[in-house]
């Protein structure tokens, strides 16, 4: 289970230091990680094992309507599998840094069953987006959700 948030930084040849507490889970015995995009300028990173019944969902879906296509070839066309080095760095592809827009400060935020990596300012976005939401009613499902 991944959870939290952790600001990072990359290294000057793109390379990102997973947390020690994490790197069993996200690379078990060795396996490859696996990075695409998400439509929101993030990143997303999973364990292959996770990430391999996303993929065949997404592949499995019919190509004629140009809107699925368009989501194929972000997720399923962005996607790098990445292994972790002996120091429990991974390298970012220049093609996904750019279209996330990392720089140096990243953050690595917990999503369950996978992390998503924000640039810094990407990141403070979402949360003044989070904060706004506040005084809105809850979304459909959570109207009882308790904390």
């Amino acid at each position: 289970m991944f959870q939290g948030a952790v600001a990072l930084s990359l290294d000057a040849k793109g390379r990102l230091a997973i947390p020690a507490r994490h790197r069993d889970a996200l690379t078990p015995d060795g396996a490859p990680l696996v990075m695409t995009v998400h439509p929101h300028r993030c990143l997303l990173v999973y364990p292959l094992t996770a990430w391999e019944p996303i993929r065949e969902k997404i592949t499995s879906l019919p190509g004629m309507d140009q809107a699925t296509l368009s989501f194929k070839r972000m997720l399923v066309g962005f996607a790098q599998e990445e292994t972790l080095d002996a120091a429990g760095r991974v390298l970012v592809a220049q093609s996904l840094r750019q279209f996330a827009a990392l720089d140096k400060q990243v953050w690595l935020v917990g999503q369950g069953t996978h992390f998503e990596l924000w640039s810094d300012a990407g990141w403070q976005k979402q949360q003044e987006a989070m904060l706004a939401l506040v005084d809105n009613p809850l979304p459909a499902g959570l109207e009882n959700f308790v904390l």
